[in-house]
């Protein structure tokens, strides 16, 4: 019992390093700006808008009107925005299903007049001309 308490002890730490390592502040800081600023266009009901500024990875996978159609059938059910904390950034540079880039994975505490929990998942990728733009989006 003690060994197998000790052995996932040893392994989280061993994570935990890994983590640490890979890990980039500066970097995490800029990319939530982003995925912040990005965010407010698609509470503000600014689909459009939120495409525009989206990474090139996220408009050569759903087209404008797409996402324009999908963002209002998920977003304008859970009503205003009344919260939003994040809760974790982190840096990668490969993604399941996605070229081989910079990315950070952030999860937000989100609250919605409608919902009262929710966590969305936004993934800005560093662009070519080195701005941070959104490749993914996902509220459950």
């Amino acid at each position: 019992m003690y060994k197998r308490i000790l052995c996932f002890v040893i392994i989280a730490v061993v994570l935990g390093m890994t983590t640490a390592t890979a890990s980039d502040p500066e970097k995490e800081q800029a990319a939530i700006a982003s995925a912040e600023k990005w965010l407010i266009l698609a509470d503000e009901g600014k689909y459009i808008e939120s495409w525009n500024e989206a990474s090139e990875y996220f408009k050569q996978n759903i087209k404008q009107d797409q996402w324009e159609q999908a963002a209002q059938g998920v977003r304008r059910p859970l009503g205003k925005l009344i919260s939003r904390k994040v809760v974790s950034a982190s840096y990668k540079t490969s993604l399941p299903g996605a070229s081989d880039g910079e990315y950070v994975v952030i999860e937000f505490n989100t609250s919605f007049e409608n919902k009262k929990t929710g966590i969305e998942t936004v993934t800005p990728k560093m662009e070519k001309d080195g701005v941070w733009r959104v490749s993914g989006y996902y509220i459950k």
